[in-house]
């Protein structure tokens, strides 16, 4: 007798087909039959399933999946408020250019319009934060509709997917065959003549800059980029999420630091004097161009896989759409015969002498906390090249985004879109689960860790070879706090209260550490990552230089 092909045996033949090793999620009466499915009732290859503790993490973690593999990443919930706390991680995905699939669970299809327990218009909510959102309403559309939300999380411009699936198709017997594997739309390298114009500017230029944002921060466009530095000495920009696109080798010749968040920086020195700035795979929303170009006087050439979004400060005068890898080898081999110009040297050793004071140890404070710097030095010591480093959002985010060295795209992950809180350790434990052989290092606020800190108990469940690095203020939303002291006579509604980071860490089964002292900073953290499994370490941190983040702005205003 031919066994039964349900609703759930179709999604997980297309998760399959689309190459999902693992999915994240949290199970629920209306999805139940999938998550039967996946947990070892169905098929013997289908996805690994991670169970977390809160939907929203599982989402994040599918972020991280997607970031780190290039594949779509998937996040599954039940019904109601399952479906409800995935939006804040789809958000952050969409914004953030990181291809990844939600599948909701939902009320069956004659409850659709009933007030009825759970029952939500969940493709309606999230419509407006993803780049596709669908209700199946039949069986048999099941297969493509999948397969047209895989599609649009991999477009030109990458980003989340939801699928809503009612609990009756969920269970339904499906007699229409799933849809075969399918070759994937290929991107060309942009227009020929446009490429060629583009070397005419770059020739007749004095100070042309590379600026390099979220989706130029693939491996496949790093190394195009690798094989253009090497033949010509542009120098480079990153934005956050492009970070480690400058391979330690190109570092001395072509890294000039990170442009986000405050206009202070050696980047945003360098892109005000530059005559020429090449923009790859910039994305508005990382650093917004009012505050890299506001005085609107750049010359901005737009290479991206998809037209630019045009404002006042950002009106390119030429737009270059195609494969960005391909549009670079192009444009490396155009380039045949050029050199960088000789006059431009000295002003870029003055910028690469400024960026190594900046990271120059100052006396360390007197009390028990350690100086930021000093902190993203210890880390730095301790991680490899291969190593990802995810950052959560804080104070301590920006103090590593400026000064945490990382050589390979992807391998220091930031939210820059939607700055979401909570991100860190969720994002450390996938790399933790792609890459078992080495530590994966979650960096956080005591603040952020407390957001998805519960996921804690997953990574001790899943013997995680991971290192979280909690910057602890005394229970402070920092970030906030140092700016509104900045704007007001006192902060407000920034104490949230401390919390005993070592117990909270021991009590999952993690192992838990704590500086005492600014002297064993460096002692404490090589022993954490000497130590298996997950472990917490508390290093308690004076942010009492913060306010020196946003000062010295280039026009003295804060973009």
């Amino acid at each position: 007798m031919e066994k039964k092909q349900y609703g759930a045996d179709v999604i997980i033949d297309s998760l399959r087909k689309h190459g999902v090793d693992l999915v994240f999620g949290i199970p629920g009466a209306k999805i139940d039959r999938l998550f039967e499915g996946l947990d070892g009732q169905g098929s013997e290859d289908a996805p690994k399933l991670i169970v977390t503790r809160h939907e929203q993490n599982a989402v994040f973690m599918a972020q991280a999946y997607a970031r780190l593999t290039g594949k779509t990443g998937v996040a599954i919930s039940t019904s109601g408020p399952g479906v409800g706390n995935l939006t804040t991680g789809i958000m952050t995905a969409n914004a953030e250019g990181d291809p990844i699939l939600a599948i909701g669970g939902q009320v069956q299809r004659k409850d659709l319009h009933r007030l009825t327990h759970q029952s939500t218009p969940s493709a309606e909510i999230m419509a407006p934060i993803t780049r596709y959102s669908a209700e199946i309403q039949d069986p048999n559309n099941i297969s493509e509709t999948m397969a047209n939300a895989f599609e649009a999380s991999q477009g030109a411009e990458k980003g989340a997917a939801f699928v809503s699936l009612p609990q009756d198709v969920d269970d339904a017997v499906v007699d229409e065959q799933p849809l075969p594997i399918y070759e994937a739309p290929k991107m060309g390298p942009a227009d020929p003549g446009e490429l060629a114009k583009l070397v005419d500017l770059i020739k007749h230029s004095k100070l042309p800059v590379i600026l390099v944002g979220q989706r130029g921060g693939s491996a496949a466009v790093a190394n195009a980029l690798h094989q253009l530095l090497r033949h010509y000495a542009f120098p480079v920009v990153e934005t956050f999420q492009a970070a480690g696109v400058v391979s330690r080798d190109l570092e001395d010749q072509s890294y000039f630091g990170r442009i986000g968040l405050f206009r202070n920086q050696v980047g945003d020195q360098l892109l005000q004097q530059s005559d020429l700035v090449i923009a790859v795979g910039y994305d508005a929303i990382e650093y917004e161009p009012r505050n890299w170009n506001k005085e609107d006087q750049l010359r901005i050439v737009n290479l991206d896989t998809k037209p630019a979004q045009i404002d006042n400060h950002y009106t390119p005068v030429m737009q270059l759409v195609g494969d960005l890898t391909s549009s670079l080898t192009q444009l490396d081999q155009l380039l045949t015969g050029f050199s960088y110009p000789a006059a431009a040297q000295e002003q870029l050793a003055t910028y690469r002498q400024q960026l190594d004071r900046d990271k120059q140890l100052p006396t360390p404070p007197a009390g028990q906390q350690s100086h930021p710097l000093a902190v993203v030095q210890a880390i730095q010591e301790n991680v490899t090249d291969d190593m990802v480093v995810s950052l959560d959002v804080g104070s301590h985010y920006i103090w590593m985004a400026r000064h945490f060295r990382c050589y390979q795209p992807r391998h220091l992950l930031i939210s820059n879109g939607m700055q979401t809180l909570g991100v860190g350790l969720p994002w450390a434990m996938v790399a933790a689960m792609l890459h078992p052989e080495q530590k994966a290092v979650a960096v956080c606020g005591d603040g952020g860790f407390l957001f998805s800190g519960a996921e804690l108990s997953t990574a001790v469940q899943h013997q995680l070879n991971l290192v979280v690095v909690v910057w602890n203020d005394g229970g402070h939303y920092d970030m906030v706090k140092f700016q509104e002291e900045m704007k007001y006579p006192q902060a407000a509604g920034v104490k949230f209260g401390d919390c005993d980071i070592v117990k909270y860490a021991e009590s999952f089964g993690a192992t838990g550490l704590r500086v005492d002292k600014p002297a064993d900073l460096n002692k404490v953290m090589h022993q954490a990552f000497s130590t298996d499994g997950p472990v917490v370490v508390d290093v308690p941190v004076d942010y009492s230089n913060n306010k020196d983040l946003a000062a010295h702005l280039i026009d003295s205003q804060l973009g």
